[in-house]
């Protein structure tokens, strides 16, 4: 099953990667992460079904940090162009979009992501924070 959600900043974003690692195995899940100008898109795919225990506690947690998220077109494109194996670089080029992790989720990603935009702007975007 695929969860996706809208966060509000980088924080957040951890906070979820955080929470995979500590509640579920990391060969269990796979994150994508893509960073917008207001916010974080994260979809989040079980390789199993969770249990209706698992699935009402990571969909209320999920609640509590985001919104779920209706995904238009173009990021549809962009999910589907990822799963079928094509390369996160070509994708990003393609859509015009800045996927900063794809895979198991992986902290490391957000944060490098984080210094290296807020190296090159000077200043920390409320997104980033």
């Amino acid at each position: 099953m695929d969860y996706i959600y809208f966060l509000a900043n980088a924080s957040l974003t951890l906070r979820v990667i955080e929470y995979l690692q500590r509640k579920y195995a990391s060969s269990s899940c796979s994150m994508t992460v893509i960073h917008q100008i207001n916010g974080w898109i994260i979809k989040i795919k079980f390789r199993q079904p969770l249990t209706p225990q698992q699935h009402g506690d990571f969909k209320a947690f999920m609640n509590e940090l985001g919104i779920p998220y209706e995904l238009e077109i173009r990021l549809q494109m962009v999910f589907w162009s990822l799963e079928t194996g094509q390369s996160p670089i070509d994708v990003m080029s393609r859509y015009q979009v800045a996927i900063v992790s794809h895979g198991s989720p992986d902290s490391n990603d957000i944060e490098a992501f984080r210094q290296q935009f807020t190296r090159g702007l000077g200043y920390c975007p409320e997104t980033l924070a």
